[in-house]
């Protein structure tokens, strides 16, 4: 069969040359790298990418296929694959299909044959930018252009697009806590942990208010992660002051945030957030644990973070990156509120951080019975 060729262009007029798979059309969104070996399927069905061209540095990408049950989500949300090269032929037992039919199926363009490594040393020395993927036989400033118009991370809430419809529930027998989780791009691993973990957890849309919220009468809330500007979602701002203040004056309610749960935590607290240059998108970042010196191994899928000389006295940094020295934690120096940056739940990547889930577990422990004075 023939190839389809295709091009990357990028905001700056970049051009990496290549050939399409998967569906043969066009596509536009901020490109970003993940360093990750494996977990390409969990990656794709990622809210968290949702707006952004997913580059692979691994260069071998697709040899094991696609299955039913490495899905974080209900469907692929990065809005195309990028490549070095894809394997035509897939080996798994649990596999049910190609990652090139996959991605036919559901219409999202993949890239391939192009030097991946010149595009992660540009996105690195020049920062995150707009591009555009295209079969189109039009000039590459025409392509430019088009990636200009596409909308820019920055300001922009991603977390309405992502969020579920319906509110809906996650039970086991001898659940311990009622966990509510307010989803702002959910992954599948954090329910599934959670469950583990002993909780009941009933999962609510991003623009649930704070009293809707505590009319569930949750042991505690959850913040989970999500695509998106962390500044632009200020009615999740607004709740989750609500529920900080329901802290401080009516009962202790245990809330955990990652990701995009971490940075409208803090931001809810008085700290600012800020766009980082090209974003930490892998499953091999060290962050050092500053409670006990230890060195975690993590996940990590985020384009903001939160700015350290921001936060406010109330808030403890926890966690800290190794590679860039930004903030992976922090925890309410009087609440029991604490999040963390990076994926503790992984998938894919590293287990050295599930511990949070018990420490999560054992705030609603400790406050199920305690009481603030009004």
């Amino acid at each position: 069969m023939q190839p389809t060729y295709a091009r990357l262009v990028l905001e700056n007029g970049s051009v990496y040359r290549g050939t399409a798979f998967g569906h043969i059309g066009e596509a536009t969104g901020e490109v970003v790298f993940n360093t990750s070996l494996t977990g390409y399927q969990e990656i794709l069905t990622d809210p968290s990418y949702s707006g952004q061209m997913v580059m692979m540095t691994y260069p071998l990408i697709g040899n094991y296929g696609i299955n039913p049950t490495d899905n974080e989500s209900v469907k692929i949300w990065a809005s195309a694959f990028i490549v070095h090269e894809v394997s035509r032929i897939h080996s798994n037992f649990e596999a049910s299909q190609s990652l090139d039919s996959r991605l036919r199926e559901v219409g999202v363009i993949g890239l391939a044959g192009i030097d991946t490594r010149r595009l992660v040393r540009e996105i690195r020395e020049k920062g995150a930018m707009r591009g555009i993927i295209s079969v189109q036989d039009e000039s590459n400033e025409v392509l430019r252009q088009r990636a200009l118009q596409s909308p820019e991370m920055s300001g922009r809430d991603l977390a309405k697009s992502v969020t579920t419809n319906e509110n809906y529930t996650l039970e086991r027998e001898n659940n311990r806590y009622h966990v509510v989780a307010v989803d702002f791009g959910i992954k599948s691993n954090i329910l599934r942990m959670l469950h583990d973990a002993g909780c009941k957890v009933t999962v609510v849309n991003a623009g649930t208010t704070a009293d809707e919220l505590l009319a569930l009468h949750p042991d505690g809330v959850f913040l989970s992660n999500g695509p998106g500007d962390p500044s632009a979602v200020g009615y999740a701002i607004k709740t989750i002051k609500r529920l900080v203040d329901y802290n401080q004056t009516t009962r202790l309610l245990p809330i955990f945030g990652i990701c995009l749960g971490h940075q409208l935590l803090s931001l809810a607290c008085g700290a600012t957030t800020f766009k980082l240059k090209f974003g930490h998108h892998g499953g091999n970042h060290p962050v050092k644990n500053l409670l006990t010196n230890q060195i975690e191994i993590t996940s990590q899928n985020h384009g903001f973070a939160v700015a350290m000389d921001s936060l406010p006295d109330d808030l403890e940094m926890t966690h800290l990156n190794l590679y860039d020295n930004t903030v992976e934690g922090v925890k309410h120096r009087r609440l029991p509120c604490f999040s963390v940056q990076y994926h503790p739940e992984a998938a894919p990547g590293p287990h050295d951080s599930h511990y949070l889930f018990d420490e999560f577990t054992s705030l609603m422990d400790s406050t199920q019975t305690t009481f603030l004075k009004r």
